[in-house]
């Protein structure tokens, strides 16, 4: 019995928007100390960048993330600011 090989996995270029978001979250780390809602939290701005998902002020109750040393509303400020930087870059 043999053990394959894990499938090869395709990192994204570092000016995509997918990396762009997700570094934005893994920036809070220190308030979302969490690596899986992190995630949560990257693929629903993704989303959210896209079209497709709510504004971070609603992200950030709606994901159900555990957030740590500040506040909510502040945290979803710090997003918006930080989304706001990418949309600028467009």
């Amino acid at each position: 019995m043999t053990t394959l090989n894990p499938p090869a996995t395709q990192k994204f270029p570092d000016d995509s928007l997918e990396k762009k978001v997700y570094k934005i979250v893994e920036g809070l780390s220190d308030y979302l100390p969490i690596v899986n809602d992190r995630n949560r939290m990257g693929f629903a701005l993704y989303k959210y960048m896209i079209g497709e998902g709510d504004h971070p002020n609603d992200l950030v109750k709606t994901t159900k993330v555990k957030i740590e040393g500040i506040s909510p509303e502040e945290l979803a400020k710090k997003i918006s600011s930080e989304i706001d930087k990418i949309k600028s870059e467009k």
